[in-house]
């Protein structure tokens, strides 16, 4: 994920230490009820798209946008799947972040699915029965937007979904 221009300008105020920010998932079908997914050129790992709002851009606008930004693929949001906090992730530069999660399922409804800028180096879709690698938190995330249910919050004293203690 490619770290906005906002956030690095905070970054030269408040250095290393822990910055919360809100993040947003987007767990796409087509109409075969595939899932679209991005290998990731940070991490090598094959993951739903996802990525950090603009200041003032809510959730879902988020969505559309970082599924096109990095597949060419437009999308609608049907709805919220989970929200939650993730553990702190601490990176080799020495920053730490907190995301705050919103989960949203989406549907595909145009574009043809391709690498569409430098943060994938790999974008597809995949039965969700023949998925490659992923991590817990992406299949925890592709599980819950297939069973379209209420949404899944997190409850106090559990540990977050797909993280070990």
């Amino acid at each position: 994920m490619a770290t906005p221009e906002f956030i690095r300008h905070l970054r030269t105020s408040i250095g290393r230490q822990l910055l919360w920010l809100p993040g947003v998932s987007a767990v796409v079908f087509d109409d075969q009820g595939r899932v679209l997914l991005g290998k990731r050129a940070d991490t090598g790992g094959w993951s739903v798209i996802g990525g950090i709002p603009e200041p003032g851009e809510q959730p879902a606008e988020t969505a559309i946008r970082e599924v096109y930004e990095e597949t060419a693929v437009r999308v609608a949001v049907e709805g919220v799947v989970l929200i939650e906090t993730m553990p702190p992730t601490h990176y080799p530069n020495g920053d730490v972040c907190q995301f705050m999660d919103v989960t949203l399922r989406c549907r595909a409804i145009g574009g043809e699915a391709r690498v569409n800028d430098d943060e994938s180096l790999e974008v597809g879709w995949f039965d969700v029965d023949a998925l490659p690698e992923l991590e817990e938190y992406a299949l925890t995330r592709i599980k819950r937007a297939q069973e379209a249910g209420p949404t899944w919050f997190h409850k106090m004293g559990e540990e977050p979904e797909g993280q070990q203690p």
